[in-house]
């Protein structure tokens, strides 16, 4: 018997996560200055700690986890749903989507390579 995994679910969960980590920061930074917004957006919105153990999703589910960061910048920082993501992106100095997801990945892969501990080390050879 095959089991298939699929991270779908869990992308979903992550996305209804971070729509509701970034209502609660929009109600409650309102009148904050955009220095103080961007440290609380860094914070709260790009922390995807789970992303890199994602092995098995569709392209659908990953758009709509696309779509959610986006959103949740423009709304966040008070942009038009219309606004440039690029302009937005290099005004704010925030990563973009594919970005985040790189540099999680590639952090993870690091800390495995530079384990100390046996277990992981076996784990890799």
């Amino acid at each position: 018997m095959i089991i298939i995994v699929c991270d779908d679910k869990d992308i979903q969960r992550e996305v209804k996560a971070l729509f509701i980590r970034a209502n609660i920061l929009c109600r409650r930074s309102k009148r904050c200055s955009i220095q103080v917004k961007l440290k609380l957006f860094r914070s709260f919105c790009i922390c995807f700690y789970d992303t890199t153990l994602w092995s098995s999703f569709t392209a659908t589910a990953r758009n709509k986890l696309s779509s959610c960061y986006t959103k949740c910048m423009k709304s966040f920082f008070n942009y038009s749903k219309y606004s440039s993501v690029s302009y937005m992106l290099l005004e704010l100095g925030l990563p973009s989507f594919n970005t985040v997801m790189f540099n999680c990945s590639f952090n993870f892969q690091r800390s495995l390579l530079t384990c100390d501990n046996l277990l992981v080390s076996g784990m890799l050879t």
